[in-house]
C-alpha cells in the first residue's frame, strides 16, 4: 500500500491518518466541515472560546505515542495539565462528592457517604484493575475480525462477569447509592446506559485512577491542531470543508474517493472516520455489500443524543471546578426515559465544563467559559421538534445552574447557543442523530461492532466509536492503533 485516504478529520481519523503517515504510506485526510476534530470541533465568539467536546482526556500515553512513532515530543506542540477533583458530583439535596486519584481524599469522601463502603470500593478497584487489563490493554487495540476471535477472549469476560453491568457490578462492591451512581455514570461519557452497559467498562474508573484526568490548554481543539500539525510534518495532506460523497468501488475493492466539490483521487486503501450508518448507506451507495451491511446497521441499538448549552458570563468562578456532574432527583428512571423510553423528561443530569478555570485565556479577561450537557434521546426515539425544545430546554438548563451554583447566571451572561440532536445529524452525518454512534452493549462490542476492516472490500477500514473498542478518545484512539496496524499487515 503505497496511498491512503481517510475519510473524517476526528480523534479517530486523525490518529490513523498519524500512524500511517509515520509508516510511509501517502495518506490524505479529507473532512467535510471548515476546521478539523470532528467531534471535537470549537467555535470562537464574542472572545470566548467554546469546545464541543470531547473534553475529559484520559490515558495521555495513547496521544503521546503519534509523537513518538517519529521520535518527536507531543509537548512540543500541545500542552496537557492534570485536573483535580476529577469531578465534582452534586446531587439536588446538597451532597457533594469530590472524585480524584488522591487516595486519602478519595477515602475522606467515600466514608462521607457510609463508612461501611470504603472496604467495598477496595473491592471494587481490584475487579477495576482486572477488566482493565482484559478489555484495555489486552483488547483495546486488537482488532475482532472474526468469532474466534470472540471466543478466545470469551473466558476473561465471563470470569468477570461481563454480561452483569456497569451498576449491578459496582451495586455488588458498595451499598450507598449516591456512591453506586458516582463510580457508575462514566459509561455515559461513552454513549452508555450505566444499567446496560457491560461491566468491563468499569475499567474506565482505573484508567482515570492510573493516568489522571487531563486537560490541553487552550482547549480540546488544542490537541487537535497539535495532531493536524504532526500529520503535516510527516508529509501528510489533509483536505478540509469538502465532504466526501462516494467511496468508488470496482469489483470486491475500493478504488478511491469522490467530494461534494467534484474532487477525487485514487487511494489503494480508504479508511472511514465518518458515522457508520451513513459511510455504508450514502457512501458505498454503488456497492451491493455496503447496502446490505447499511440494512443491518440500521437495526442495531444507537446511542442517545446530547443537548449543550454553550454560555459565556460575567464573572469568574474559582469555586467551580473544571468538572461537574449535576445529578437529578432520578438515576435509574431518568436513564430509562433517554434510552428506552424515548422521553424528553422534566428532569435532568448535567455534566458542566469549566474550563477557565483551568485555563483563562478561553475567556475575555473577567469572564468564563462555560459548557452543560444533558443526554437525551436520539431522533429514532424522540423525533422533537427542536427548533422549539430546544430555547425552553435551554432555559430550564441555565435556570438549573443558576438554582445551583450561579444564582443571577441569566444576568451574566454574554453569550450562549446551544447544540441538539439535529445538529449532529447535519454536522456530524449521525445515524438518528446519535452522539456516540452504536450502543455500548455486550451484543455490540467487539466482533459485534462494526469491523475495523469490512468483510467484503478487503481494503475499506473503519475507525473511531462505531468500531471496536467504541467511543472517547482512548476508545477511538485505540481503534486507529487496530486499524493501522491491519491496513500495514495488509499493504
Amino acid at each position: 500500500m503505497k496511498t491512503a485516504v481517510v475519510i473524517g478529520a476526528g480523534f479517530g481519523g486523525l490518529a490513523l491518518a498519524i500512524r500511517l503517515q509515520s509508516a510511509g504510506v501517502q495518506t490524505t485526510l479529507v473532512e467535510a466541515r471548515d476546521k478539523p476534530g470532528g467531534r471535537a470541533y470549537h467555535w470562537e465568539r464574542d472572545g470566548f472560546t467554546f469546545d464541543a467536546g470531547p473534553t475529559v482526556i484520559t490515558d495521555p500515553a495513547c496521544l503521546t505515542d503519534l509523537w513518538a512513532l517519529s521520535g518527536r515530543d507531543m509537548a512540543a506542540d500541545v500542552k496537557l495539565v492534570p485536573v483535580s477533583p476529577f469531578y465534582r458530583l452534586s446531587w439536588p439535596d446538597g451532597t457533594v462528592f469530590d472524585y480524584s486519584n488522591d487516595e486519602v481524599a478519595l477515602t475522606r469522601e467515600i466514608a462521607k457517604l457510609d463508612p461501611a463502603d470504603v472496604a467495598g470500593y477496595e473491592r471494587f478497584l481490584t475487579y477495576a484493575e482486572g477488566v482493565y487489563q482484559e478489555g484495555y490493554v489486552k483488547l483495546g487495540a486488537k482488532a475482532f475480525l472474526d468469532f474466534a476471535s470472540m471466543i478466545k477472549a470469551a473466558p476473561a469476560l465471563a470470569r468477570y462477569q461481563a454480561w452483569r453491568s456497569v451498576y449491578s457490578i459496582v451495586s455488588s462492591y458498595v451499598r450507598n447509592e449516591k456512591l453506586r451512581e458516582a463510580l457508575s455514570f462514566h459509561t455515559l461519557l461513552v454513549g452508555g446506559n450505566p444499567m446496560k452497559t457491560s461491566g468491563i467498562y468499569a475499567l474506565i474508573h482505573k484508567l482515570e485512577r492510573d493516568g489522571g484526568v487531563w486537560f490541553a490548554m487552550g482547549g480540546t481543539n488544542k490537541l487537535i491542531g497539535g495532531m493536524v500539525a504532526q500529520f503535516e510534518r510527516l508529509g501528510g495532506v489533509t483536505r478540509l470543508g469538502d465532504a466526501v460523497t462516494a467511496i468508488d468501488t470496482l469489483g470486491d475493492r475500493a478504488t478511491g474517493v469522490r467530494t461534494a466539490s467534484g474532487w477525487s483521487t485514487p487511494a489503494d486503501a480508504v479508511a472511514c472516520n465518518g458515522d457508520v450508518v451513513h459511510s455504508y448507506a450514502d457512501l458505498l451507495s454503488g456497492s451491493r455489500a455496503g447496502q446490505r451491511t447499511a440494512r443491518k446497521l440500521k437495526r442495531k441499538r444507537f446511542s442517545p443524543s446530547l443537548f449543550v448549552v454553550h454560555f459565556g458570563i460575567r464573572g469568574e468562578w474559582p469555586g467551580i471546578p473544571h468538572h461537574s456532574i449535576l445529578f437529578g432527583p432520578r438515576y435509574k428512571g431518568l436513564l430509562d426515559d433517554i434510552y428506552d423510553h424515548g422521553v424528553l423528561s422534566e428532569d435532568f443530569s448535567l455534566y458542566l465544563h469549566h474550563p477557565t478555570v483551568t485555563d483563562p485565556s478561553m475567556a475575555p479577561a473577567g469572564m468564563s467559559t462555560f459548557y452543560a450537557l444533558a443526554p437525551v434521546p436520539h431522533l429514532g426515539k424522540a423525533p422533537l421538534d427542536w427548533d422549539v425544545v430546544g430555547p425552553v430546554l435551554e432555559k430550564r438548563i441555565l435556570d438549573e445552574i443558576g438554582r445551583r451554583l450561579i444564582p443571577d447566571i441569566h444576568e451574566r451572561i454574554v453569550t450562549k447557543f446551544h447544540y441538539a440532536p439535529p445538529d449532529f445529524a447535519r454536522d456530524l452525518s449521525a445515524h438518528l442523530g446519535s452522539a456516540f454512534s452504536l450502543e455500548p452493549v455486550l451484543t455490540q462490542s467487539a466482533f459485534f461492532r462494526t469491523h475495523n476492516r469490512d468483510d467484503h472490500i478487503p481494503n475499506l477500514y473503519f475507525v473511531g466509536a462505531g468500531t471496536h473498542p467504541g467511543a472517547g478518545i482512548p476508545g477511538v484512539v485505540g481503534s486507529a492503533k487496530a486499524t493501522a496496524a491491519l491496513m500495514l499487515e495488509d499493504a
